[in-house]
């Protein structure tokens, strides 16, 4: 077969160079203004018409300053074709009329002229000069749009007079967990779940940080979502005479849990290994559900640990109401024995001390997770969190011999089968539960009693790991009298406080937040026609500076169909990233646009459901929901996780009522979550592809290089890989399970469904499930060649509290769970 190779024009940013002309979307030039191409032939004329057979599978590329070098020195003629006429320089070097037929870098057979345009040599340098036009006209945006002036709250979440933000700025860390106050001193601890401590000042502009302990070498951490690790830390009551500190770590071989005592060395501002005393170890069945927190109560002086119920899912090993175990509990022991020798003391007045059922360790049972308990430094009570299993997180005032339920109750629900014999009436209920429209891993936190903000004093501050939400509760000391959301941030791991009793929030990301109070707050747009995104609602006209985009694997939802737009502000781009995710400047904003087809028969019966927003602010992005009144006129802002119940006409007529959920905030955050990159879609494997632009169709990565969108040039786009049309398994998997099942998030599960990790290590493929078996006999995560006893697709296949995605699922993905099972049957 005859070959013929294109030399082409690399294309150039704009602002490099203004001509260019790119045939094929690849982001390089072939062609000028009225069809010449600029082509390489080896063979394949017959007569005066070049044969099909001499396209070439691919092209040789040049750039436009080779182009016009060659044209003008090498003037050598020949005749290709006997026709008396010159064609080519001696090397092959044409001129071709091309009609349509461009395909990535492939001329299409048929797509070129019958006949080939002649000129001498001297006329083909002469032509090429002069007509080389403006790439403004090429593309399919000619320029990028000023953002229009949009209504959102681009620099912190301001809610009422509160705001969270970003302090320590200057600081990072790797995994952080906890944050606590050195005794007498203006300095914080920030202890890092891989087993590191630091030291640094109390001061916001701080930029140095001092490592104090090193327990990286002994503790047990898996890395990526693992629940083990180092998780407390606490200063002795007597820190400044004794020197003592307290951790709860993790340990192999066996796996337990550990409760240490070290020694910090005030000349060396160090901790020494050699300076541990054990006191306490508890085997741990499994790898989640560690408890973690430890501290001592401000009027008793003793040591408060909590443990998890061991792990797992629905409490399998029955520790939650086992008054044998120290797992589910929280324990309170002295850990200044009359006898140095010993590890500690029982107090005297712990609540089972003299009961043989009970562990006289134990303070309170029937805990699942207590993740965080405090001291009301002005009451003295204990307040805690403890994460629920599937459907309700509780907040807890825990009071000595309290059972809190677990397992017989999750929250005030009855949960499960566990075997108890006491009465309902034996249980503490907790006196607040919120469930999964809000959160769903709960995050104690502290009593406020900090002079800075008012309007906080007096009330419970804590928050949610998944959605990040936080809260400002108030109790009258017998009922709740409002729980207020007062902003959000990402991955909160936990809360602490200073010696002054001023707050921080501890992002597991790596950042440190603190709360502001402003005598003024923003006035945060409750429609959607105030946030201004829109220059036209009834026609969803955007305004300027939004761009509309389409991605190649849209994630399932319910069978809405979506339309999605995108908006940088001025002067600013995106950190352009091939296969991992794009980082997005402060200020850029994500719209998803909702509509339900109401008649299954009839295109034309879309109703609008709801306008999603995400937002990037400074440090972290924010998510927002509209959902569209009865008139279809404009968009309300949802608070709290909505559902409506939508009667669909079927093909044969036949109405179906099928629940729709309108997301809160805290549901946005769940997906959109920093470990994903917030920015779920909107990156390079799925937005490579053809857009159809107003003028003309173009592929959507070379429009936006063409705009500077992009903070560097990214050349050639086909390059770069894309997600297919209609994905496989593992593509399936990357978008509509990996932003929470990879390293990073908080599912405390060693998943990673992202389409770049080996199947091997994907943590799934022949494990057995950790959070129950959902009725499996032998079940595993994935069984090769068994979708049946595979517990990720039953997940796929079921609705309520079982189900994969655990929100907004009210109808089963049919295809996805083909797709899904074909591909498990097939290993």
């Amino acid at each position: 077969m005859g070959t013929l190779f294109l030399m082409v024009v690399q294309n150039v940013r704009a602002s490099e160079a203004d001509f260019s002309f790119d045939i094929d979307g690849d982001g390089e030039t072939e062609a000028l203004t009225d069809g010449l191409l600029v082509l390489r032939y080896l063979f394949g004329f017959s007569g005066t018409t070049l044969s099909e057979s001499a396209i070439s599978s691919s092209a040789l590329r040049t750039s436009a300053d080779d182009i016009s070098a060659y044209l003008s020195t090498n003037l050598e003629q020949l005749d290709i074709d006997s026709d008396g006429e010159t064609d080519a320089l001696t090397d092959g070097l044409l001129l071709l009329r091309y009609l349509f037929g461009f395909r990535d870098d492939t001329l299409i057979a048929g797509a070129l002229s019958t006949s080939a345009v002649r000129n001498e040599s001297s006329a083909i340098e002469t032509y090429t000069s002069g007509r080389i036009v403006d790439t403004a006209t090429l593309f399919g945006i000619d320029r990028r749009s000023d953002l229009a002036s949009v209504v959102l709250p681009t620099d912190s979440t301001e809610i009422g007079s509160i705001s969270v933000s970003r302090t320590f700025s200057g600081l990072t860390f790797d995994l952080p967990v906890y944050l606590a106050a050195v005794p007498d001193e203006d300095r914080l601890i920030v202890v890092e779940q891989k087993g590191h401590v630091y030291v640094f000042e109390n001061d916001s502009e701080i930029a140095i940080k001092n490592a104090v302990l090193d327990l990286s070498d002994i503790v047990l951490f898996g890395g990526g979502n693992d629940e083990q690790g180092l998780l407390g830390f606490a200063f002795d009551p007597d820190f400044s005479t004794n020197r003592y500190v307290y951790v709860h770590y993790s340990a192999p071989n066996p796996r337990r849990s550990v409760i240490s005592r070290f020694r910090w060395d005030a000349a060396t501002d160090t901790i020494a290994l050699d300076t541990e005393k054990q006191l306490l170890s508890v085997t741990q069945p499994y790898a989640n559900h560690n408890g973690g927190m430890l501290a001592f109560g401000p009027l008793d002086g003793y040591l408060y640990i909590a443990f998890g119920d061991g792990g797992s899912g629905g409490d399998p090993d029955g520790n939650g109401q086992n008054g044998m175990s120290l797992l589910g509990t929280i324990l309170r022991i002295d850990v200044h024995p009359q006898d140095p020798a010993d590890a500690y003391d029982i107090p005297l007045d712990n609540p089972f001390r003299d009961n043989e059922n009970v562990r006289d360790e134990i303070y309170a049972m029937g805990l699942r997770n207590t993740w965080r308990f405090s001291f009301d430094r002005q009451t003295g009570k204990l307040w805690a969190g403890d994460v629920g299993q599937s459907r309700l997180e509780e907040i807890d005032i825990v009071e000595a011999g309290g059972n809190y339920g677990w397992c017989p109750f999750e929250g005030t629900e009855r949960y499960g089968d566990c075997s108890t014999a006491l009465p309902d009436s034996s249980f503490t209920p907790p006196i607040y539960e919120y469930g999964r429209s809000e959160g769903a891993s709960v995050t104690g936190g502290y009593v406020y009693r900090g002079t800075q903000m008012p309007s906080l004093f007096g009330t419970y501050v804590y928050g949610d790991f998944v959605s990040g939400s936080v809260w400002s509760l108030g109790y009258s000391g017998s009922s709740v009298l409002f729980n207020t959301a007062i902003g959000t941030t990402s991955q909160l791991a936990s809360f602490g406080e200073g010696n002054d009793a001023e707050l921080f929030l501890v992002s597991r990301s790596g950042e440190i937040y603190g709360l502001e109070e402003s005598s003024s707050s923003t006035s945060f747009p409750t429609t959607l026609s105030m946030t201004n995104i829109f220059s036209d609602l009834s026609t969803l006209t955007p305004a300027s500076g939004f761009i509309e985009y389409d991605i190649n694997v849209p994630a399932y939802s319910s069978g809405a169909k979506a339309r999605r737009w995108l908006a940088v502000p001025n002067g600013s781009g995106i950190d352009f990233s091939s296969t991992g995710r794009w980082v997005y400047p402060s200020g850029s904003v994500l719209v998803q646009h909702l509509e339900m087809q109401m008649d299954e028969g009839d295109a034309e019966s879309l109703r609008r459901l709801e306008t999603r927003v995400l937002v990037r602010r400074t440090g972290d992005w924010a998510g927002f929901t509209y959902r569209w009144n009865e008139s279809q006129t404009d968009a309300v802002l949802v608070g709290l996780r909505e559902t409506e119940s939508l009667l669909i006409t079927g093909t044969t007529g036949e109405i179906t009522g099928v629940d729709y959920d309108y997301l809160s905030s805290s549901d946005c955050l769940m997906c959109h979550n920093s470990a994903a990159g917030f920015a779920l879609g909107a990156k390079t494997r799925q937005l490579n592809r053809d857009f159809v632009y107003p003028t003309l169709t173009d592929n959507q990565l070379r429009t936006y290089n063409h705009i500077d969108l992009f903070s560097t040039d990214i050349r050639r786009v086909s390059e770069y890989e894309a997600f297919n049309s209609t994905p496989d398994a593992r593509e399936y998997l990357d978008v509509n399970c990996a932003s929470c099942h990879r390293p990073g998030t908080n599912t405390g599960l060693a998943l990673d469904f992202r389409i770049d990790t080996n199947e091997a290590d994907m943590g799934v493929i022949d494990v057995a499930p950790i959070r129950g078996d959902i009725g499996i006999t032998s079940p595993r995560l994935v069984e090769p060649g068994s979708k049946e006893t595979s517990v990720v697709w039953e997940r796929m296949r079921t609705l309520g509290s079982n189900a994969m995605p655990p929100i907004a699922k009210h109808r089963v993905d049919e295809e996805g769970v083909a797709l899904i099972g074909a591909w498990i049957d097939a290993m």
